[in-house]
């Protein structure tokens, strides 16, 4: 049972994504439907659930656990999770202990997260525009969100932007992200819109902006190098040489990230999804509640890892969406 977790493709299995909830502040127009029908907390894994089944990925080999909503830092009590990570920090079993949010909470909470060992954030961001960014979170307010990035960065946190490429959204300011962030002194990443949510294939084909478009685009202005850098996750990343920018790509629809990947993701009702991009999943609430044992419960990753699959088969086509999940992002965890 001390052996490693190794997926049937011979990737080991080091990084854990974990959504503590499914509800958010925010109600971003590519990631839920406005009006969203959440889960009865009855169904959700308590915070001691939660780390009990953290504490058994790292048990076998995990060294990376970013925790994930809806926004995570909405969970009531939800820092007396992280405490709870914490210790798994200063054994030194875990590597690193993170999570993505949307910043609304990051004034409130920063200092506390920095003093528990974070030393990253990953902060979603698509717009530096008021009305833009209440347009495409519906409920969000951008200057509730920079608050919360000067709360991050005073607190010692590294700070990732991650922007969602949007055709006809944030295409006319892909250079005024970049400079602010210089500006800033924060990392940024762009996404391209992953085909998730019933949200009709119309909009999602409109709202796809390949990021090789917009690669295209920075070279007009920036010298692009290529870097080797992975930081276990799926983005590749380039270097601007004239601002020294580093400057990261997730392309899950334009290039397959699939054979490097080392992760899974664990939603707060405890269904493992092996692959972000496929409906298969394993039920880690029942082994974990019909037993005390851990023992119960390692046996249940370990089948689950064993039917972790190759790749996920997102596309799109001028035809329409293939590979489309029925499921929100916010269930499975951003």
């Amino acid at each position: 049972m001390n052996a490693p977790l190794i997926d049937p493709f011979q990737r080991p299995i080091s990084y854990l994504r974990v959504s503590v909830t499914d509800r958010c502040d925010f109600r971003c127009t590519y990631c839920m439907a406005e009006h969203m029908t959440f889960l009865p907390k009855k169904e959700l894994l308590s915070l001691e659930e939660l780390d009990r089944l953290c504490s058994a990925f790292v048990g076998l080999g995990v060294e990376k656990l970013r925790i994930t909503g809806g926004e995570p830092l909405v969970r009531k009590g939800i820092m007396t999770f992280f405490e709870a990570m914490a210790r798994h920090l200063q054994s030194g079993a875990l590597k690193e202990l993170t999570l993505t949010t949307n910043g609304s909470q990051l004034a409130r909470f920063a200092p506390d997260l920095a003093a528990l060992g974070v030393r990253r954030v990953n902060v979603s961001l698509d717009t530096l525009d008021d009305r833009k960014f209440a347009e495409i979170t519906r409920w969000g307010r951008l200057p509730q969100v920079r608050k919360g990035l000067d709360a991050a960065r005073d607190a010692g946190l590294r700070v990732k932007i991650n922007t969602v490429a949007l055709k006809g959204f944030n295409e006319d300011e892909l250079f005024d992200l970049v400079d602010w962030c210089a500006h800033e002194d924060h990392d940024l990443t762009f996404i391209e819109v992953m085909p998730m949510g019933e949200m009709g294939e119309e909009m999602r084909l409109d709202q796809y902006w390949p990021l090789k478009d917009l690669r295209a685009r920075l070279s007009e202005r920036y010298t692009l190098t290529d870097l080797a850098e992975r930081t276990g996750g799926p983005a590749r990343y380039v270097r601007l040489e004239e601002t020294g920018q580093k400057i990261g790509f997730i392309t899950p629809l334009t290039h397959n990230f699939c054979e490097s990947c080392n992760r899974v993701r664990l939603t707060c009702t405890g269904e493992l999804y092996m692959c972000l991009g496929q409906e298969d999943m394993a039920d880690l609430r029942a082994p974990l509640r019909a037993s005390a044992d851990d023992a119960v419960l390692e046996s249940a990753i370990r089948a689950a890892i064993a039917r972790k699959p190759k790749g996920h088969d997102f596309d799109y086509s001028r035809q329409g969406v293939s590979g489309q999940m029925s499921r929100h992002m916010s269930h499975t965890g951003g």
